[in-house]
């Protein structure tokens, strides 16, 4: 998107940036919580300016992230990509300064050692690849790509069907094909470890192998969602009913655990579409629990 809206955190000797493909994106709230309506978040107010339109709109982001510890650069889901045809058309022909985004770091494409896909949706696994003029070629040519060996599984058999709807499987082609074909991938179980600092966690629902990063160093913890859920709102509401969750009945089971185990733990929550502030805190308020993101814990 641009550098202006890169922002990192630091958990121990980690820090976790943000890279912004698409910034404040706004659309109606059902479609994160199917049966929800303006009503509910204009009368959330704790959701307003920063995660919600005055209208009842949700905003969110579409970003990946860059996880760096003293051994190793991780890219965390790489968004959209750039020149992709897409099932929707605000992700067709995108142009953005993904890259350039990345450099402002002071890394290179050549120094990522691991790109990790929470899922396989289009929007995680974009910059997997890039255009170089003759084909779809690795982004990061000396990492290794995991993906969750549940996850590929699943998403190989719903490439046999011919109606995939929402779960458009063309971003295959251009996005995890060149990697398993240059012996580039690993497929992981859902309890791997990255490192001493790093480990993935199973939150299945979203998709059948969904997996969450987790973080600890020097005695701060953090997390990073994935897609287990999409807007804030829903560390409130864990228990409603997910549009884009594959399997719906896991998917509110993931939620609910999440929100249990990470409410007033101190672990700092950061929501892979969440707008600014990203990062935060699961809280107990009143009879329920919310978001507090960083900077607006009051």
């Amino acid at each position: 998107m641009a550098v202006e809206h890169m922002r990192s955190w630091k958990i121990g000797d980690v820090t976790v940036t943000r890279i912004v493909e698409l910034w404040n994106f706004t659309d109606h709230i059902n479609m994160t919580i199917s049966d929800a309506e303006p009503e509910e978040v204009i009368a959330m107010e704790w959701l307003h300016p920063h995660y919600a339109t005055p209208d009842g709109q949700q905003k969110m982001n579409f970003q990946g992230f860059i996880v760096q510890t003293p051994t190793m650069n991780v890219m965390l889901d790489t968004c959209i990509g750039n020149g992709r045809d897409r099932f929707f058309d605000v992700f067709r022909d995108l142009n953005t300064s993904y890259l350039e985004d990345l450099g402002t770091l002071g890394l290179k494409r050549e120094d990522i050692d691991i790109v990790l896909c929470t899922h396989l949706h289009f929007d995680h696994v974009g910059w997997n690849t890039y255009w170089n003029g003759t084909e779809w070629a690795p982004t990061f040519p000396n990492a290794r790509y995991l993906f969750g060996k549940t996850e590929f599984a699943a998403w190989e058999e719903m490439r046999s069907h011919d109606d995939h709807g929402l779960h458009d499987v063309r971003h295959f082609i251009d996005c995890i094909d060149p990697i398993m074909k240059l012996g580039m991938a690993d497929l992981i179980d859902t309890d791997h470890r990255l490192s001493t600092e790093l480990w993935v966690e199973p939150s299945h629902g979203h998709t059948p192998g969904h997996i969450h990063l987790c973080i600890e160093s020097n005695g701060e913890r953090g997390v990073i969602t994935g897609d287990l859920m999409h807007h804030p709102i829903q560390t409130a509401l864990p228990y409603r009913p997910a549009r884009f969750d594959m399997d719906p009945v896991a998917g509110e089971a993931t939620r609910v655990g999440f929100v249990n185990k990470y409410r007033d733990s101190g672990v700092l929550v950061i929501g892979a579409h969440f707008a600014d502030p990203t990062a935060g805190w699961i809280k107990s308020e009143g009879d329920g629990q919310r978001f507090f993101g960083v900077g607006l814990e009051e």
